[in-house]
């Protein structure tokens, strides 16, 4: 047994200096010696902390060690410890399994599972059997784990636990929920205490079946652990993870219990991510009036900007922004990342350059961000330019950045770059694409009218299509008027996501511009017997803080009459200077006089109407549309600018439209 701890670490004589514990092969020249004149008394102190007579001495010298973030010095005082008083091992050995399993260090790992078996301690004690299956775990060998864990005759309850949540560190969720499950089982609820609730918790969180979450939630509410605070936030995660579906049972959640920082957080990212932005603002000026007790941090305001992105908030995102630098944290990566997406998502490109420069340790999420930030707004040559600035910095491209390259080259159109990019991506960098890739390519070929080879790269791509891929292609095919191959697109649709009203609107339009009116009302027949209905189009601005919604002829704003009224003076204007209705754009047999009465109300004209009559001189109008802007509405916004001299972005469905002075930054590709 000595033989076999001799070899855990390099052995020493005596009880080891904590310098040679932790650098074994230091020099030793006369210069290096007088460098380490203190090390006597670090070994002085070592031998005056320990007394070697008392195992339980060594054991706690072990576990000191590990908690010092030092686990080789750790076990080269087990070994130390093994040699000048065996009886020192049942003490020592669990917290020696936990410094070999926080070196990762599989070798000595499985000295110490050797030294357990003779010794007597495996499967016997019940703390060095636990230490056991958390080192194999945590060195990344679940299996041997679970052969370990298998060996044991009567696992209690701290065991189950441990082997439970070593496997959901290891992802292998279901086996944990399972080994939770017969731990209920086999005794009753009663044997459930905090640590096992949290694993069970952190595996529900992981899996598709929302409602397991909901049974471990009613089963640590019948024996009273809901009110435990690490209890309570892990639940609220777990149905945070779940999505919208958990939403209310997740806000039920945080109403009840106890509420702290974490709690809050929790909360408000998760409608953030839900793009529920005002309800995540409210709770949000909700945390802020709870007083001294809960304070927002970085993690708070990152969902919130968050939040701001997804509703194109601007000026809230700037109060939050102002927030961010009041403490201090627009240098954090986490915070300057999320203020970069922020003004990116807000259509305020040079903004988010600013707030990319001030973060000083930039991560590969912030490079992406700035990435995606130009690739929004078309100006894809910039896009490539920071992409080759985080080359140059030395950090390499990943998945994502791949996506935000490929997306800069499809909204800008920029067809050959985008090809070299997609092929580089996998002959230089390894990363093979993924449906997101083949998307943004399927994109770029078909908008640049290469429907044929758009086609192509979707029948000999590796991983099956998805409804965006289907989806752009059936985009282009209406850019470039090929119903052919629209029909073999949609039928595709139809089968991935029948019950997705867009893709037979989009085929429906489609058919209605190359006038097969009898396939439009085929189309509008087949819509009605599925049961299906449009999703209304809106736009919104915000103004002062408050954000106001505009549907086609909308006559629920209490300004409308001004609205409309204001509207028909700014439409002559604009056809006096040559501008005519894009009747096109209105996909209903109607004669051209309706057409145009149509297009006159169109939800974005509205809204920019509104906006200008009561936002300052100069300000730039930030408008969100749900779906795609209309061609007739991006021609009617391009001439506004020219004749009022303001600046309007544009956020739909697909992307942004930087309109000034009669143009727009998609160069009317999109």
């Amino acid at each position: 047994m000595a033989a076999a701890a001799a070899t855990v670490m390099p052995p020493h004589a005596d009880p080891p200096p904590l310098a040679a514990a932790r650098n074994p092969t230091a020099p030793t020249s006369d210069t290096q010696c007088r460098r380490d004149a203190p090390t006597p008394s670090l070994r002085a102190l070592f031998l005056r902390a320990v007394d070697p007579s008392r195992p339980s001495s060594w054991s706690a010298a072990v576990a000191d060690l590990l908690s010092s973030g030092d686990p080789a010095a750790a076990l080269a005082a087990f070994a130390a410890a093994l040699r000048t008083n065996p009886a020192a091992l049942r003490p020592a050995l669990p917290p020696a399994l936990r410094a070999a399993a926080a070196a990762a260090s599989l070798a000595a790992g499985r000295q110490l599972h050797l030294l357990a078996l003779r010794s007597g301690l495996f499967p016997s004690d019940a703390y060095a059997a636990s230490a056991l299956l958390h080192m194999y775990h945590h060195c990344s060998r679940p299996l041997d784990a679970r052969r370990a864990f298998d060996e044991i005759p009567s696992p209690n309850p701290v065991i189950v636990t441990a082997m439970a949540s070593g496997c959901v560190r290891n992802n292998l969720v279901y086996p944990a929920l399972a080994i939770f499950r017969s731990m209920v089982a086999s005794d009753s609820a009663s044997v459930v205490d905090e640590a096992a609730a949290l694993v069970a918790l952190s595996a529900s969180a992981r899996v598709p079946d929302r409602g397991i979450t909901g049974g471990i939630h009613a089963l640590v509410a019948k024996i009273g652990l809901d009110g435990h605070a690490g209890v309570a936030n892990t639940m609220l995660d777990a149905y945070a993870k779940g999505g919208g579906c958990d939403l209310g049972a997740a806000r039920r959640l945080f109403d009840m219990m106890e509420r702290d920082a974490v709690s809050w957080n929790t909360m408000i990212a998760l409608y953030a991510q839900n793009g529920l932005s005002a309800e995540a603002l409210r709770l949000y000026g909700k945390m802020l009036n709870v007083g001294d007790d809960v304070r927002c941090n970085a993690v708070t305001l990152s969902a919130v900007l968050l939040a701001c992105a997804h509703a194109g908030a601007i000026q809230t995102g700037k109060r939050i922004h102002n927030q961010v630098v009041r403490m201090g944290l627009e240098e954090n990566v986490y915070v300057g990342t999320s203020v970069v997406d922020m003004y990116s998502k807000c259509g305020r490109v040079e903004m988010a350059r600013k707030a990319f420069c001030r973060v000083k340790e930039k991560n590969i999420l912030t490079w992406s961000a700035m990435i995606a930030g130009y690739a929004m707004q078309g100006h894809g040559h910039e896009a490539l330019e920071v992409f080759n600035e985080m080359r140059r910095s030395g950090l390499k491209p990943n998945y994502i950045t791949f996506i935000s390259v490929l997306a800069a080259c499809s909204h800008a159109g920029l067809l050959n770059e985008g090809r070299q990019w997609y092929n580089a991506m996998r002959r230089e960098f390894g990363i093979e694409p993924g449906v997101e890739h083949y998307g943004c390519m399927v994109d770029l070929l078909g908008r640049a009218g290469c429907l044929d080879e758009a086609y192509g790269l979707i029948k000999e791509m590796n991983v099956r299509p998805d409804a965006a891929m289907w989806g752009a292609l059936l985009s282009a095919c209406r850019i470039h008027k090929n119903v052919e191959l629209a029909e073999i697109a949609a039928n595709r649709l139809f089968e991935l996501d029948a019950s997705n009203a867009g893709y037979y609107v989009l085929l429906s339009n489609i058919y209605a511009e190359a006038g097969m009116w009898k396939d439009v009302e085929r189309m509008r027949v087949l819509f009605k017997i599925r049961g299906m209905e449009k999703p209304p189009g809106y736009s919104s601005v915000e103004l002062k803080g408050k954000t106001h919604s505009f549907y086609v002829g909308d006559k629920r704003h209490p300004q409308h009459k001004e609205i409309y009224a204001y509207l028909d003076k700014l439409l002559e204007r604009m056809q006096e200077a040559g501008y005519a209705p894009n009747t096109g754009s209105v996909h209903h047999d109607l004669d051209e006089e309706e057409k145009g009465s149509m297009l006159r109300i169109h939800s974005e004209k509205l809204a920019v109407a509104f906006a200008l009559m009561n936002s300052v001189q100069g300000s730039v109008i930030h408008v969100i549309k749900n779906l795609r802007v209309c061609t007739d509405c991006h021609t009617a916004i391009k001439i506004i600018t020219k004749l009022t001299g303001r600046e309007i972005i544009v956020r739909d469905i697909k992307r942004f439209h930087h309109f000034k002075d009669g143009l727009c930054s998609c160069g009317d590709y999109w």
